[in-house]
């Protein structure tokens, strides 16, 4: 009887070879991993390959619909995996000439065999809107004609986030490898050899999706803490135990199970001061549970004040008679950051200082700097984690508003490097970060005072990406260069809270204020869109004035001057 569910570990030879044929089908999400997953990723292959040199790295599981003995396979979970290692594996082989070159190239697209019915084809076809572009690029190994696109021109997030990656892991290569092919072989052996992923396989929709959900469910899993919670109130006297018991679960309830088990990573974290290697049970006993005197004192002295702290940082929570609102709108903003990475020294620093509102508030605006200086930069996981590393680590030792931790503090190069960020080509950030930018310009325009929650935030352009050569702009902006230089930087830009109009994008500035801009009523809940309704003329000169003004208002609010 041929089984329903089957699912073995292969390594990645095997995984990207004839026995599997890929397909991403449309009802998928887009490819939307970044640089930060894709760094990670590559950083932490890179480090394993350096340090083991006999041990298999695991890389997780993918779900697939596919029948026993059949290559095509339907990606029902693992698309980023397999996409980001394709990737990789391009830009590995495109470093290779000859037999190893084509060696490699076996591992992105089936070479074909006549004697065996296989065609010449990608081993990976995504969604069908960026399949042609996937396979022209990535699995044709034209890495080069890739890079040479304007990232704002590509068609969609996706696109932009296939081409980001490409560039980040040749980089990483590069800089891992330099010219020496001999190790960097070396490195694609170990990728294809030793790292294996398991594929789970069933011919049933049904059945996939079941899979899915059951690997993907957290609501009744055991975690790690219900494991640390055994071993924990195990220890304490038996008189004690309904006592901590109570405490312990009353406190998994506050911060909800799965807030619970965050916290436990971030708890992790403060000890350790490094990023995670292994999985957190074992790190929890070895950094926390080893460096605390008791389990009454791991939960009345730890597990307590730090889960008081995580909700007032994860709900902008705060409570004081003085700042209380101030502090609660930089909770938000770093809130807003698509990182958590921040939480370990927001914990740590409540937990020992929330009643000193003044100090609060001077560290949690320094605090939210450097988080949206490492956002809007794109530092990755990896470049976070090192950074905020050292502000744990100040925050151990005494401080006080009269002598504060000054890790937390943007270092002039810092400064630097964000200030040539804010001058530059805004649009082309990803989503999250640009809209993070845009929205945080706008809150410094009104003082703090705007609340933003829009349900529809789409950022558009003044003077539009593509200009008719007989319409007002092309009058008023002659030179395409010019044109160029300014119409993805953060001058030229406004937020919305309506869904994108690819025909408004294009009407002159007159028509584009009236009809789009301004809303129903005319008007904007955006101070940097009220600014641009209220100009009568959208040219050069302007838009540079007002370059010169928005990034005045940027380094002033955020304190970026080096001298």
């Amino acid at each position: 009887m041929t089984k329903k569910i089957s699912g073995a570990e292969y390594p990645l030879a095997k995984i990207f070879s004839s026995d599997f044929d890929y397909v991403i089908p449309s009802y998928q999400r887009p490819y939307a991993w970044t640089v930060d997953e894709a760094s990670e990723l590559f950083d932490d292959l890179y480090d394993f390959f350096l340090k083991e040199r006999e041990d298999t790295y695991f890389l997780g599981s993918i779900v697939l619909i596919k029948e026993e003995n059949k290559p095509h396979a339907e990606v029902i979970d693992g698309q980023q995996r397999l996409t980001t290692l394709t990737i990789l594996l391009s830009a590995l082989t495109a470093q290779f000439s000859g037999s190893l070159r084509a060696d490699f190239e076996n591992y992105i697209c089936e070479p074909g065999r006549a004697s065996q019915g296989l065609e010449p084809k990608p081993r990976l076809a995504l969604r069908e809107r960026d399949r042609e572009f996937f396979a022209d690029h990535i699995q044709a190994l034209q890495l080069d004609k890739l890079l040479s696109y304007d990232p704002v021109q590509l068609n969609n997030e996706s696109q932009r986030n296939i081409q980001g990656n490409a560039r980040l892991l040749l980089e990483r290569l590069k800089s891992a490898f330099g010219s020496d092919n001999k190790k960097l072989c070396e490195f694609g052996a170990f990728l294809v050899q030793r790292c294996f992923l398991v594929a789970v396989s069933t011919p049933s929709q049904k059945s996939a999706f079941r899979v899915f959900s059951v690997l993907n469910s957290r609501g009744l899993d055991l975690l790690p803490t219900d494991i640390i919670k055994s071993e924990v109130i195990g220890r304490i006297p038996p008189g004690k135990q309904d006592d901590f018991t109570e405490k312990w679960e009353e406190l998994e309830v506050q911060t909800g199970r799965n807030g619970f088990a965050e916290l436990f990573g971030h708890i992790r974290m403060i000890y350790a001061n490094a990023k995670a290697k292994r999985a957190l049970l074992e790190e929890f006993k070895e950094h926390v549970l080893a460096a605390v005197p008791s389990p009454e004192d791991l939960v009345t002295n730890v597990i307590e004040p730090y889960a008081e702290a995580y909700m007032v940082a994860k709900n902008n929570q705060y409570v004081s008679t003085a700042n209380a609102a101030d502090i609660n709108a930089l909770l938000k903003w770093l809130n807003r950051i698509d990182n958590s990475d921040w939480l370990p020294s927001a914990i740590l620093f409540l937990a020992q200082k929330k009643n000193e509102p003044d100090y609060v508030l001077s560290f949690f605006k320094k605090l939210e700097r450097l988080a949206a200086a490492m956002h809007i930069c794109g530092k990755n996981v990896n470049e976070r984690i090192e950074r905020y590393a050292p502000v744990v680590a100040a925050l151990q030792k005494p401080h006080s508003l009269q002598e504060p931790v000054v890790a937390v503090e943007l270092t002039p190069r810092e400064k630097d490097e964000m200030s040539a960020a804010l001058d530059g080509r805004i649009y082309g950030l990803s989503a999250r970060r640009r809209n993070y930018l845009i929205l945080r310009m706008d809150s410094f325009l009104v003082d703090g005072a705007a609340s933003y929650d829009p349900s529809i935030l789409t950022i558009e352009h003044v003077l539009p990406q593509t200009v008719d050569p007989q319409s007002d702009w092309a009058r008023i902006w002659p030179d395409p260069e010019v044109r160029d230089a300014w119409v993805h930087r953060i001058a030229n830009l406004v937020p919305l809270t309506q869904k994108s109009n690819s025909q408004a994008r294009n009407y002159d500035f007159e028509r584009k204020k009236t009809a789009y801009f301004g809303g129903k009523q005319g008007v904007s809940s955006y101070a940097l869109t009220t600014q641009v309704l209220k100009t009568p003329v959208w040219s050069p000169d302007i838009v540079k004035g007002r370059q010169e003004e928005l990034l005045g208002v940027l380094v002033k609010e955020w304190d970026l001057k080096t001298s």
